[in-house]
């Protein structure tokens, strides 16, 4: 099914991440913002444009929330798709002012629970420099509709 602009929810997103087994609290981050939030069929995508405070001032993000995969999409033109999938390691190149980083996601889980009004995600994955893994990771969505 083709999604329509018209079928946007005006949606409150939290957004947290953390590092797994960070000893310092201030490696963990919470945004709340608004956005747009689509749902048909088993797929959702959750649209917002990101703010000051994650250092990326008026890009948008775009969650393509897939029943076996989740992608997590940019449109900054220099960073690939992260995609998050229990079955298999993904790569991308992530761009820095100094030069570009191959970077690979290796997801141990995802646990989703989406509906037309919006839902909870959660993906814990492993992030890696050069097929080194740096950092242990959990990240959680929680999108509620607004009041239209």
């Amino acid at each position: 099914m083709m999604r329509q602009p018209n079928d946007a929810k005006s949606v409150f997103i939290s957004i947290k991440g953390l590092p797994v087994y960070s000893v310092d609290d201030n490696d963990a981050f919470e945004l709340m913002t608004d956005g747009e939030y689509f749902h048909t069929d088993n797929v959702s995508t959750l649209t917002y444009e990101e703010t000051s405070l994650t250092g990326a001032n008026g890009m948008h993000t775009i969650f393509d929330i897939e029943p076996n995969r989740i992608v997590l999409r940019r449109d900054d033109g220099l960073t690939g798709d992260m995609i998050f999938d229990e079955q298999q390691k993904h790569h991308f190149l992530y761009a820095t002012p100094f030069g570009s980083i191959m970077m690979g996601i290796d997801t141990h889980s995802i646990t989703k629970c989406m509906s037309e009004d919006g839902g909870n995600l959660e993906i814990r994955y492993d992030i890696e420099v050069d097929n080194v893994a740096v950092s242990q990771n959990l990240f959680k969505l929680n999108i509620k509709s607004l009041p239209q």
